[in-house]
């Protein structure tokens, strides 16, 4: 196990969503749901590094977000 203490998820298998951009097709950014984990990649570049969030740090993360918390104004 790496020292962040997650494991290297096998994401092969992984169905792998994304939010639409306006003209429907598919965003940049990628989730999967794999082993009680979250994992999230650049769409652009699947087969570049994947993050791991277990499920309250994608929780905090969500939240976060929904409060303005990642806002750039």
């Amino acid at each position: 196990m790496p020292p962040s203490g997650k494991p290297k998820l096998d994401t092969t298998g992984a169905e792998w969503l994304s939010a639409k951009q306006e003209d429907g097709s598919p965003g940049d950014v990628q989730i999967a749901f794999v082993d009680g984990y979250i994992a999230m990649r650049d769409g652009r570049f699947p087969d570049g590094p994947v993050l791991v969030f277990t499920q309250d740090e994608w929780q905090a993360f969500v939240l976060g977000a929904q409060d303005g918390e990642f806002d750039l104004d």
